[in-house]
């Protein structure tokens, strides 16, 4: 298993992410085609990373998308989006690497946190946060259409 940056675009890969997002969605809902745009951006951004979880055949097994977030208080932290291994490999190490991975690249950027959310329902990665000493942080998350 190697992790790595998405570097560049191709439809297999695009391909693969999205049926990983599906597994990833509560509802197992498809949302269509990821646009070839939101790659271009996210792999020409210095502030955004897909790190993938590649098997010893090629296989993309998990992805983690990743952001820098800044401001006065925070400073500068590494915001956690999407953290999925395929449901064929789970509990085989692969989201144990990506975790890994994840840390890796937060402190290569310079953020001295990793934030993110995990749905009520997701016991099961309540627990992989927790063994590896994350902290549930009391607050409430909004949002806005715009």
């Amino acid at each position: 298993m190697i992790v790595k940056p998405l570097t560049k675009y191709t439809p297999e890969i695009a391909t693969r992410v999205r049926e990983l997002l599906i597994q990833l969605s509560r509802s197992g809902k498809d949302r269509g085609e990821i646009p070839r745009e939101w790659f271009d951006e996210l792999i020409a951004s210095p502030y955004h990373d897909m790190l993938l979880a590649i098997d010893d055949s090629g296989k993309i097994q998990g992805i983690a998308t990743l952001s820098i977030i800044m401001g006065p208080i925070v400073r500068k932290i590494a915001y956690l989006e999407d953290f999925v291994t395929d449901a064929s490999c789970r509990g085989q190490g692969v989201g144990s690497e990506l975790w890994e991975a994840m840390l890796s690249w937060a402190k290569a950027h310079g953020c001295t946190e990793l934030n993110f959310t995990s749905g009520t329902g997701r016991e099961a990665a309540w627990k992989f946060y927790e063994a590896r000493g994350a902290e549930i942080y009391d607050t409430n998350f909004f949002k806005k259409p715009l």
